[in-house]
Protein backbone atom coordinates (compact mmCIF):
# COMPACT_ATOMS: atom_id res chain seq x y z
CA UNK A 1 0.00 0.00 0.00
CA UNK A 2 1.73 2.76 -0.94
CA UNK A 3 0.99 6.40 1.61
CA UNK A 4 2.43 9.24 0.25
CA UNK A 5 1.37 11.06 -2.61
CA UNK A 6 2.98 14.05 -4.27
CA UNK A 7 2.91 16.09 -1.49
CA UNK A 8 2.79 13.55 1.72
CA UNK A 9 -0.08 11.77 3.03
CA UNK A 10 -3.32 12.87 2.03
CA UNK A 11 -6.62 12.02 1.76
CA UNK A 12 -10.47 11.66 3.39
CA UNK A 13 -10.52 12.32 7.15
CA UNK A 14 -11.89 8.95 8.78
CA UNK A 15 -12.15 7.48 5.97
CA UNK A 16 -8.86 7.02 4.62
CA UNK A 17 -6.83 9.22 6.54
CA UNK A 18 -7.77 7.52 10.09
CA UNK A 19 -6.85 7.65 13.33
CA UNK A 20 -5.15 4.61 12.88
CA UNK A 21 -3.67 5.19 9.84
CA UNK A 22 -2.35 8.57 11.39
CA UNK A 23 -0.78 7.06 14.43
CA UNK A 24 0.74 4.45 12.81
CA UNK A 25 2.55 6.44 10.19
CA UNK A 26 3.71 8.71 13.03
CA UNK A 27 5.33 5.77 15.00
CA UNK A 28 6.71 4.82 11.95
CA UNK A 29 8.18 8.38 11.26
CA UNK A 30 9.77 8.53 14.84
CA UNK A 31 11.13 5.23 14.61
CA UNK A 32 13.48 6.49 11.39
CA UNK A 33 14.05 9.89 12.69
CA UNK A 34 15.13 8.15 15.62
CA UNK A 35 18.14 6.88 13.60
CA UNK A 36 19.87 10.29 13.39
CA UNK A 37 18.17 11.91 16.16
CA UNK A 38 20.03 15.06 18.08
CA UNK A 39 17.25 15.95 20.30
CA UNK A 40 14.13 13.22 20.41
CA UNK A 41 12.31 16.15 19.81
CA UNK A 42 9.73 16.70 16.60
CA UNK A 43 7.06 19.91 15.97
CA UNK A 44 4.19 19.64 14.97
CA UNK A 45 1.87 22.11 13.63
CA UNK A 46 -1.60 22.24 11.64
CA UNK A 47 -4.54 24.25 9.60
CA UNK A 48 -7.58 25.23 10.89
CA UNK A 49 -9.62 21.97 9.61
CA UNK A 50 -12.07 20.31 12.43
CA UNK A 51 -10.12 16.80 11.53
CA UNK A 52 -6.87 18.31 12.51
CA UNK A 53 -7.94 17.58 16.48
CA UNK A 54 -8.58 13.82 15.94
CA UNK A 55 -5.13 13.41 13.64
CA UNK A 56 -3.12 15.77 16.02
CA UNK A 57 -3.54 13.38 18.72
CA UNK A 58 -3.18 10.73 16.90
CA UNK A 59 0.28 11.30 15.58
CA UNK A 60 1.38 12.40 19.38
CA UNK A 61 -0.02 9.40 20.57
CA UNK A 62 1.90 7.89 17.62
CA UNK A 63 5.60 9.90 18.47
CA UNK A 64 5.53 9.61 22.84
CA UNK A 65 4.82 5.80 21.85
CA UNK A 66 8.27 5.42 20.40
CA UNK A 67 9.86 7.71 22.30
CA UNK A 68 10.13 11.32 21.22
CA UNK A 69 8.91 14.95 22.65
CA UNK A 70 6.38 16.47 20.77
CA UNK A 71 6.08 20.28 20.50
CA UNK A 72 2.35 21.51 19.73
CA UNK A 73 2.40 24.81 18.29
CA UNK A 74 -1.28 24.56 16.72
CA UNK A 75 -2.67 26.17 13.57
CA UNK A 76 0.39 27.74 11.86
CA UNK A 77 1.24 27.82 8.14
CA UNK A 78 3.28 25.08 6.30
CA UNK A 79 6.31 26.78 5.56
CA UNK A 80 6.41 28.12 9.11
CA UNK A 81 6.83 24.65 9.95
CA UNK A 82 9.82 24.02 8.03
CA UNK A 83 11.73 27.22 9.41
CA UNK A 84 10.99 26.51 12.69
CA UNK A 85 11.83 23.05 12.81
CA UNK A 86 15.52 23.94 12.07
CA UNK A 87 14.91 26.86 14.31
CA UNK A 88 14.05 25.26 17.53
CA UNK A 89 16.54 22.23 16.90
CA UNK A 90 14.09 18.78 16.10
CA UNK A 91 15.27 16.20 14.86
CA UNK A 92 11.52 16.75 12.22
CA UNK A 93 8.82 18.53 11.80
CA UNK A 94 4.98 17.63 10.68
CA UNK A 95 2.51 19.45 8.84
CA UNK A 96 -1.29 18.30 9.16
CA UNK A 97 -2.73 20.21 6.10
CA UNK A 98 -4.50 18.57 2.78
CA UNK A 99 -3.10 22.62 1.75
CA UNK A 100 -5.96 23.75 -0.55
CA UNK A 101 -8.58 20.49 -0.44
CA UNK A 102 -11.96 21.31 0.78
CA UNK A 103 -12.11 20.65 5.02
CA UNK A 104 -13.45 16.73 4.06
CA UNK A 105 -9.82 16.32 3.42
CA UNK A 106 -6.62 16.29 5.48
CA UNK A 107 -3.07 15.34 5.06
CA UNK A 108 0.41 14.72 6.93
CA UNK A 109 3.93 16.57 5.54
CA UNK A 110 6.80 15.99 7.17
CA UNK A 111 10.14 17.94 7.11
CA UNK A 112 13.60 16.92 7.87
CA UNK A 113 16.10 18.49 10.74
CA UNK A 114 16.41 21.55 8.16
CA UNK A 115 13.53 22.31 7.13
CA UNK A 116 13.47 20.39 3.85
CA UNK A 117 10.22 17.88 2.64
CA UNK A 118 11.38 14.27 2.35
CA UNK A 119 13.17 12.52 -0.77
CA UNK A 120 10.77 9.75 -2.06
CA UNK A 121 13.40 7.67 -0.68
CA UNK A 122 12.92 8.56 2.64
CA UNK A 123 9.31 8.32 2.42
CA UNK A 124 9.56 4.84 0.98
CA UNK A 125 11.40 3.84 3.93
CA UNK A 126 8.85 5.49 6.56
CA UNK A 127 5.99 3.41 4.24
CA UNK A 128 7.98 0.05 5.14
CA UNK A 129 8.58 0.57 8.53
CA UNK A 130 4.60 1.64 8.21
CA UNK A 131 3.70 -1.72 7.33
CA UNK A 132 6.02 -3.58 9.11
CA UNK A 133 3.78 -4.69 12.40
CA UNK A 134 6.67 -6.35 14.35
CA UNK A 135 9.08 -3.17 13.89
CA UNK A 136 6.11 -0.89 15.50
CA UNK A 137 5.90 -3.15 18.16
CA UNK A 138 9.17 -3.97 19.23
CA UNK A 139 10.43 -0.09 18.96
CA UNK A 140 7.00 1.07 21.35
CA UNK A 141 8.87 1.96 24.92
CA UNK A 142 7.92 2.13 28.77
CA UNK A 143 8.38 3.86 31.44
CA UNK A 144 10.54 6.91 31.51
CA UNK A 145 11.33 6.29 28.11
CA UNK A 146 7.63 7.07 26.83
CA UNK A 147 7.78 10.72 25.24
CA UNK A 148 6.25 13.77 26.53
CA UNK A 149 4.02 16.63 24.54
CA UNK A 150 3.93 20.25 25.01
CA UNK A 151 2.17 22.70 23.56
CA UNK A 152 3.93 26.46 22.91
CA UNK A 153 1.85 29.74 21.63
CA UNK A 154 3.96 32.02 21.38
CA UNK A 155 6.20 30.51 18.19
CA UNK A 156 4.73 32.90 16.33
CA UNK A 157 6.48 35.92 16.99
CA UNK A 158 10.21 33.86 15.41
CA UNK A 159 8.03 33.27 12.46
CA UNK A 160 6.78 36.73 12.07
CA UNK A 161 10.33 38.37 12.70
CA UNK A 162 11.91 35.67 9.81
CA UNK A 163 9.17 36.79 7.55
CA UNK A 164 10.02 40.84 8.27
CA UNK A 165 13.85 39.29 8.25
CA UNK A 166 13.03 38.55 4.31
CA UNK A 167 12.04 42.21 3.58
CA UNK A 168 14.45 45.15 3.11
CA UNK A 169 14.77 47.26 6.31
CA UNK A 170 15.10 50.35 3.93
CA UNK A 171 11.70 49.88 2.33
CA UNK A 172 8.25 50.24 4.40
CA UNK A 173 4.88 49.25 3.40
CA UNK A 174 3.17 52.96 4.59
CA UNK A 175 0.64 54.23 2.15
CA UNK A 176 -0.27 50.71 0.45
CA UNK A 177 -3.61 49.40 0.44
CA UNK A 178 -3.86 45.99 0.35
CA UNK A 179 -6.64 43.36 0.84
CA UNK A 180 -5.89 40.12 2.23
CA UNK A 181 -7.61 36.70 1.74
CA UNK A 182 -6.53 33.77 4.33
CA UNK A 183 -8.90 31.07 3.27
CA UNK A 184 -9.80 30.90 7.13
CA UNK A 185 -6.68 28.91 6.96
CA UNK A 186 -3.20 28.71 8.54
CA UNK A 187 -2.22 32.28 7.80
CA UNK A 188 -5.64 33.96 9.56
CA UNK A 189 -2.99 35.56 12.29
CA UNK A 190 0.30 35.82 10.98
CA UNK A 191 -0.86 37.26 7.16
CA UNK A 192 -2.46 40.31 8.32
CA UNK A 193 0.15 41.22 11.86
CA UNK A 194 3.45 40.83 9.05
CA UNK A 195 1.76 43.17 6.38
CA UNK A 196 -0.17 45.68 9.29
CA UNK A 197 3.84 46.15 11.19
CA UNK A 198 5.25 46.79 7.87
CA UNK A 199 3.16 49.94 7.56
CA UNK A 200 0.36 48.52 5.11
CA UNK A 201 -3.44 49.30 6.00
CA UNK A 202 -4.70 45.72 5.55
CA UNK A 203 -8.32 44.72 4.35
CA UNK A 204 -8.65 41.21 5.68
CA UNK A 205 -10.95 38.74 4.23
CA UNK A 206 -11.69 34.88 5.27
CA UNK A 207 -10.26 35.28 8.37
CA UNK A 208 -12.77 33.24 10.50
CA UNK A 209 -12.11 29.49 10.52
CA UNK A 210 -14.41 27.10 11.95
CA UNK A 211 -12.99 24.24 11.15
CA UNK A 212 -14.94 23.67 8.39
CA UNK A 213 -14.70 26.96 5.69
CA UNK A 214 -11.03 26.17 4.76
CA UNK A 215 -10.68 26.99 1.08
CA UNK A 216 -14.59 27.22 0.75
CA UNK A 217 -15.31 29.99 -2.11
CA UNK A 218 -12.20 31.88 -1.00
CA UNK A 219 -8.47 32.45 -1.01
CA UNK A 220 -6.31 30.87 -3.83
CA UNK A 221 -8.60 28.82 -5.43
CA UNK A 222 -11.56 31.06 -5.25
CA UNK A 223 -10.68 34.78 -5.90
CA UNK A 224 -13.68 36.41 -6.50
CA UNK A 225 -14.11 38.25 -3.31
CA UNK A 226 -10.73 39.13 -3.40
CA UNK A 227 -11.14 40.68 -6.92
CA UNK A 228 -14.25 42.46 -5.74
CA UNK A 229 -12.98 43.94 -2.58
CA UNK A 230 -10.00 45.19 -4.46
CA UNK A 231 -11.48 47.52 -6.74
CA UNK A 232 -14.56 48.20 -3.61
CA UNK A 233 -11.55 49.36 -1.42
CA UNK A 234 -9.12 50.86 -4.18
CA UNK A 235 -6.80 48.62 -3.06
CA UNK A 236 -3.15 49.03 -4.82
CA UNK A 237 -3.13 44.59 -4.54
CA UNK A 238 -4.99 41.77 -3.62
CA UNK A 239 -3.05 38.46 -2.44
CA UNK A 240 -4.67 35.39 -1.86
CA UNK A 241 -3.53 32.61 0.33
CA UNK A 242 -4.05 28.64 0.57
CA UNK A 243 -5.41 26.79 3.40
CA UNK A 244 -1.97 25.92 4.68
CA UNK A 245 -0.30 29.79 3.00
CA UNK A 246 2.37 28.39 0.75
CA UNK A 247 0.69 29.35 -2.09
CA UNK A 248 -0.33 32.81 -3.38
CA UNK A 249 -2.75 34.18 -6.37
CA UNK A 250 -2.50 38.33 -7.11
CA UNK A 251 -5.02 40.31 -7.83
CA UNK A 252 -3.54 43.69 -9.73
CA UNK A 253 -5.17 46.79 -8.34
CA UNK A 254 -7.78 46.77 -11.54
CA UNK A 255 -8.88 43.58 -10.11
CA UNK A 256 -7.76 41.06 -12.92
CA UNK A 257 -5.74 37.83 -11.30
CA UNK A 258 -1.83 37.80 -12.88
CA UNK A 259 -1.05 34.72 -14.10
CA UNK A 260 1.70 32.91 -11.98
CA UNK A 261 3.95 32.71 -15.14
CA UNK A 262 3.87 36.24 -15.38
CA UNK A 263 4.73 36.20 -11.40
CA UNK A 264 7.89 33.96 -11.89
CA UNK A 265 9.10 36.03 -14.98
CA UNK A 266 8.34 39.49 -12.81
CA UNK A 267 10.45 38.67 -9.88
CA UNK A 268 13.00 36.48 -11.55
CA UNK A 269 13.90 39.36 -13.61
CA UNK A 270 13.98 41.78 -10.17
CA UNK A 271 15.90 39.32 -8.70
CA UNK A 272 18.21 39.92 -11.26
CA UNK A 273 18.46 43.46 -11.53
CA UNK A 274 19.14 43.30 -7.85
CA UNK A 275 22.00 41.68 -8.10
CA UNK A 276 20.26 38.89 -5.52
CA UNK A 277 19.26 35.67 -8.22
CA UNK A 278 21.70 33.03 -7.95
CA UNK A 279 22.54 30.45 -10.62
CA UNK A 280 21.83 33.20 -13.87
CA UNK A 281 18.47 31.55 -14.18
CA UNK A 282 15.35 30.14 -12.48
CA UNK A 283 13.52 26.82 -11.91
CA UNK A 284 9.66 26.48 -13.34
CA UNK A 285 7.85 23.35 -14.27
CA UNK A 286 7.05 21.70 -17.66
CA UNK A 287 3.79 23.47 -17.05
CA UNK A 288 4.62 26.88 -17.64
CA UNK A 289 4.28 29.49 -20.62
CA UNK A 290 6.91 28.95 -23.29
CA UNK A 291 6.63 32.93 -23.15
CA UNK A 292 8.32 32.74 -19.80
CA UNK A 293 11.39 30.98 -21.13
CA UNK A 294 11.91 33.43 -24.15
CA UNK A 295 11.79 36.46 -21.28
CA UNK A 296 14.36 34.95 -19.60
CA UNK A 297 16.61 34.45 -22.59
CA UNK A 298 16.21 37.76 -23.69
CA UNK A 299 17.40 38.91 -20.71
CA UNK A 300 20.37 36.70 -20.60
CA UNK A 301 19.13 34.03 -18.12
CA UNK A 302 18.12 30.47 -18.58
CA UNK A 303 14.58 28.74 -17.69
CA UNK A 304 15.07 25.06 -15.63
CA UNK A 305 12.32 23.13 -15.91
CA UNK A 306 11.05 20.58 -13.50
CA UNK A 307 8.17 17.84 -12.90
CA UNK A 308 5.19 19.00 -11.49
CA UNK A 309 4.90 19.74 -7.55
CA UNK A 310 7.28 22.12 -5.70
CA UNK A 311 9.58 19.35 -4.45
CA UNK A 312 10.51 18.99 -7.35
CA UNK A 313 11.08 22.84 -8.59
CA UNK A 314 13.08 22.56 -5.16
CA UNK A 315 15.36 19.99 -6.00
CA UNK A 316 16.31 21.25 -10.09
CA UNK A 317 17.03 24.76 -8.08
CA UNK A 318 19.72 22.78 -5.90
CA UNK A 319 20.95 20.92 -8.86
CA UNK A 320 22.20 24.03 -10.47
CA UNK A 321 22.73 26.32 -7.23
CA UNK A 322 19.71 28.21 -8.05
CA UNK A 323 17.89 30.13 -5.58
CA UNK A 324 14.18 31.28 -6.98
CA UNK A 325 11.70 28.46 -8.39
CA UNK A 326 8.19 28.01 -8.32
CA UNK A 327 4.91 26.67 -10.49
CA UNK A 328 2.38 28.84 -12.24
CA UNK A 329 -0.17 27.68 -9.45
CA UNK A 330 1.28 30.15 -6.91
CA UNK A 331 4.01 28.45 -5.49
CA UNK A 332 7.29 29.95 -5.39
CA UNK A 333 10.27 29.12 -3.55
CA UNK A 334 12.38 32.38 -2.69
CA UNK A 335 15.46 29.76 -1.83
CA UNK A 336 17.28 32.71 0.57
CA UNK A 337 14.21 32.79 3.05
CA UNK A 338 12.30 29.82 2.90
CA UNK A 339 12.87 26.06 2.37
CA UNK A 340 10.02 25.51 0.68
CA UNK A 341 7.27 27.45 -0.98
CA UNK A 342 5.79 30.31 1.48
CA UNK A 343 2.59 32.40 0.18
CA UNK A 344 3.64 35.57 2.78
CA UNK A 345 7.85 35.70 1.67
CA UNK A 346 6.74 35.27 -1.98
CA UNK A 347 4.06 38.61 -1.01
CA UNK A 348 6.57 40.66 0.37
CA UNK A 349 9.20 40.13 -2.01
CA UNK A 350 5.84 41.38 -5.09
CA UNK A 351 5.49 44.53 -2.50
CA UNK A 352 9.02 45.08 -3.00
CA UNK A 353 9.31 44.88 -6.44
CA UNK A 354 6.30 47.17 -6.85
CA UNK A 355 7.69 49.76 -4.03
CA UNK A 356 11.11 49.80 -5.94
CA UNK A 357 9.61 50.34 -9.79
CA UNK A 358 7.16 53.05 -8.93
CA UNK A 359 5.32 51.06 -11.06
CA UNK A 360 1.23 49.76 -10.40
CA UNK A 361 0.66 46.26 -10.00
CA UNK A 362 -1.00 45.80 -13.33
CA UNK A 363 2.04 47.01 -14.88
CA UNK A 364 4.99 45.71 -13.12
CA UNK A 365 3.65 42.02 -12.88
CA UNK A 366 3.10 41.73 -16.16
CA UNK A 367 6.78 41.99 -17.89
CA UNK A 368 5.59 39.88 -21.14
CA UNK A 369 2.14 38.44 -22.63
CA UNK A 370 1.42 34.86 -22.51
CA UNK A 371 1.57 32.42 -25.71
CA UNK A 372 -2.02 30.83 -25.87
CA UNK A 373 -2.46 28.07 -24.03
CA UNK A 374 -4.92 25.17 -23.66
CA UNK A 375 -5.79 22.07 -20.96
CA UNK A 376 -7.80 19.27 -21.72
CA UNK A 377 -8.62 16.41 -19.38
CA UNK A 378 -10.15 13.14 -21.20
CA UNK A 379 -11.38 10.51 -19.43
CA UNK A 380 -9.98 7.00 -20.48
CA UNK A 381 -10.57 3.67 -19.08
CA UNK A 382 -7.09 2.21 -19.33
CA UNK A 383 -3.78 4.14 -18.41
CA UNK A 384 -2.18 2.54 -21.59
CA UNK A 385 1.29 3.63 -22.00
CA UNK A 386 1.83 6.55 -24.14
CA UNK A 387 5.06 5.62 -26.20
CA UNK A 388 3.07 1.76 -26.71
CA UNK A 389 0.05 4.02 -28.57
CA UNK A 390 -0.10 3.80 -32.10
CA UNK A 391 0.55 6.76 -34.49
CA UNK A 392 1.27 8.94 -31.46
CA UNK A 393 4.77 10.04 -32.45
CA UNK A 394 3.42 11.02 -35.74
CA UNK A 395 0.64 13.19 -34.49
CA UNK A 396 3.31 15.12 -31.96
CA UNK A 397 6.30 14.99 -35.07
CA UNK A 398 3.06 17.55 -37.03
CA UNK A 399 1.95 19.55 -33.97
CA UNK A 400 5.97 20.70 -33.55
CA UNK A 401 6.13 21.18 -37.31
CA UNK A 402 3.28 23.68 -36.27
CA UNK A 403 5.44 25.69 -33.76
CA UNK A 404 3.63 24.00 -30.74
CA UNK A 405 4.36 22.98 -27.43
CA UNK A 406 2.87 20.12 -25.81
CA UNK A 407 2.72 18.25 -22.75
CA UNK A 408 0.89 14.86 -22.49
CA UNK A 409 0.75 12.96 -18.90
CA UNK A 410 -1.33 10.59 -17.40
CA UNK A 411 -3.13 12.30 -13.98
CA UNK A 412 -1.32 10.72 -10.96
CA UNK A 413 -4.97 9.83 -9.27
CA UNK A 414 -7.87 9.88 -11.67
CA UNK A 415 -8.23 7.74 -15.11
CA UNK A 416 -7.78 11.08 -17.21
CA UNK A 417 -5.28 12.01 -19.66
CA UNK A 418 -3.96 15.33 -19.47
CA UNK A 419 -3.16 17.69 -23.08
CA UNK A 420 -1.83 20.80 -22.81
CA UNK A 421 -1.06 22.66 -26.22
CA UNK A 422 0.58 26.10 -26.29
CA UNK A 423 1.54 27.98 -29.01
CA UNK A 424 1.63 31.48 -30.90
CA UNK A 425 -1.46 31.16 -32.92
CA UNK A 426 -4.52 30.58 -30.71
CA UNK A 427 -6.47 29.31 -33.76
CA UNK A 428 -4.61 26.83 -35.20
CA UNK A 429 -3.63 25.60 -31.90
CA UNK A 430 -7.22 24.98 -31.16
CA UNK A 431 -7.48 23.02 -34.58
CA UNK A 432 -4.20 20.85 -33.66
CA UNK A 433 -6.53 20.38 -29.88
CA UNK A 434 -9.36 19.00 -30.95
CA UNK A 435 -7.38 16.87 -33.73
CA UNK A 436 -5.45 15.49 -30.73
CA UNK A 437 -8.39 14.81 -28.42
CA UNK A 438 -9.99 12.75 -31.16
CA UNK A 439 -7.08 10.30 -32.11
CA UNK A 440 -6.88 9.72 -28.11
CA UNK A 441 -10.48 9.02 -27.59
CA UNK A 442 -10.43 6.50 -29.85
CA UNK A 443 -6.92 5.42 -29.26
CA UNK A 444 -7.53 4.93 -25.62
CA UNK A 445 -11.70 4.13 -25.10
CA UNK A 446 -12.00 2.15 -28.26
Amino acid sequence: MKLFGTDGVRGEAGSYLTAELAMRVAMAAGIYFLGSSRTKKILLGKDTRRSGYMIENAIVTGLTAVGYDVVQIGPMPTPAIAFLTENMRCDAGIMISASHNPYEDNGIKFFDAHGNKLSEEIEAQIEAIAQDKNRIEDAQVTGKNIGSAKRIDDVIGRYIVQLKNSFSRELTLQGLRIVLDTANGAGYKVGPTVLEELGAEVIVLHDKPNGFNINEGCGALHTKDLRMAVKQYRADIGLALDGDADRLIVVDEEGDEVDGDQILGALGLYLHAEGKLKGDGIVATVMSNQALEDAMTSAGLRLFRSNVGDKHVLEVMRENGINFGGEQSGHIIMHDYAKTGDGLVSALQILALMITSGKKASKVLRPFELYPQKLVNIKVKVKKPLDQIEGLSDELEAIEKAHMRHLIRYSGTENKLRILLEGKDAKAMEKEMKRLVSFFEKALNA
